[in-house]
């Protein structure tokens, strides 16, 4: 098979989809790869480590993609990929659906096959290609957070864990999942006041265990989010259904009550957001203000620390793709049914309830089509 590595082109997105060792091992299997000039550089990989792990390089875009049987990327094709689309083409990366009725409908016309990270469920119930970006990003939301509360960037004038004599600031998250948690390391080691807020009691047990009581845990219901809101400093909304859009947690109301100069950051912003307010920012303009409060809803935040999330996320992305390159999609998805809850368009068909549901599509499961 032949695999195609374009350059990312989504706002300063700096992470790659495949690294040199990759490039190595797929060769070693007997496939080619094929990487766009400058696709490694955001990430401190340069085009001659690809040529010396075995890729061949080729200038533009519409080369790798024209070429490749199997196309990999990070983040979800641009409005400028589309032309690219075609029949028999298999796409990997993160694709973030549900909000994007656009894109599905061109990948339903063209009949590209869309794997997407986000969905690959494995039996255990994790989200292996989802996991170590919610990693990044739970960590960073609180880093961004604690950087917005800075009253020269429009916040507060917090500090975040605050000095003896003066209370820390109060941080909020909605969602104990791995973003969640994330963010709550990070809160809870930069001094601040910490409450989480689950639906599940189960999960909410494993959090008190894991933080040793240090976190305050609340059930989820409009009524506690609201009354917790009031007295936040920061909200990170860190809420998920795989493959299907956010729920809207947050309402108009409960950001008007918040305090002004407080920050929410919405990390459930590519899934369409879990905050009303929300709307999808980027590294160049990452906040806007609704009531005083400070909204962050960068879709792609793990960027921002590229050489990272790439290692990162190439780790857990690769076996897949190795699985993909040696099988093709249909054997592969077969022998795997975590990979087969991946496929999220095959053959113009919607293959995944979730993004149905959300966009009201009708769908088929991959074993029907």
């Amino acid at each position: 098979m032949i695999i195609g590595v374009p350059k990312e082109v989504k706002d300063h997105e700096t992470r790659v989809a495949l690294v040199p060792s990759g490039v190595t091992a797929l060769r070693e299997a007997g496939h080619e790869v094929l990487v766009q000039s400058g696709a490694g550089q955001g990430s401190s990989i340069t085009d001659r480590e690809y040529m010396q792990a075995g890729a061949a390089i080729l200038s533009k875009a519409e080369e790798v993609w024209r070429k490749a049987d199997l196309i990999a990327k990070v983040k979800e094709p641009q409005p400028s990929e589309y032309a690219f689309f075609r029949p028999g083409l298999i796409l990997f990366t993160y694709l973030h659906l549900a909000p994007l009725p656009e894109l599905t409908d061109h990948m339903l016309e063209s009949g590209v096959s869309g794997v997407a990270y986000e969905t690959i469920l494995e039996e255990d119930g994790s989200l292996p290609l989802l996991t170590p970006m919610s990693e990044v990003a739970g960590r960073m939301s609180v880093q961004v957070g604690a950087q917005y509360l800075e009253a020269p960037n429009g916040g507060r004038g917090l500090l975040l864990g605050g000095v003896p004599g003066v209370a820390p600031a109060n941080v909020v998250i909605l969602g104990g999942g791995v973003v969640g948690t994330n963010a709550a390391k990070v809160a809870l080691g930069m001094g601040a006041h910490v409450t989480i807020i689950d639906r599940n009691l189960n999960r909410l047990r494993e959090l008190d265990d894991i933080f040793n009581g240090l976190v305050v845990t609340l059930a989820s219901n409009s009524w506690t989010i609201s009354e917790a809101l009031k007295s936040a400093d920061l909200v990170v909304g860190a809420v998920l259904i795989p493959g299907a859009s956010a729920p809207k947690l947050v309402r108009r109301q409960m950001i008007a009550n918040m305090k002004r100069g407080s920050v929410v950051v919405d990390v459930a912003i590519d899934q369409g957001g879990c905050f009303e307010t929300s709307h999808p920012t980027t590294h160049t303009e990452p906040v806007f203000l609704v009531d005083g409060v400070l909204h962050y809803c960068v879709s792609n935040m793990p960027a921002a620390v590229p050489h990272t999330s790439t290692f990162a996320l190439t780790n857990a992305t690769f076996p897949y793709l190795l699985e993909l390159a040696n099988k093709g999609l249909e054997r592969a998805c077969a022998g795997h049914p975590a990979l087969s809850k991946g496929v999220n368009t095959y053959n113009g068909y919607v293959t995944h309830a979730g993004v149905a549901e959300s966009q009201q599509r009708a769908w088929r499961s991959l074993a029907k089509v």
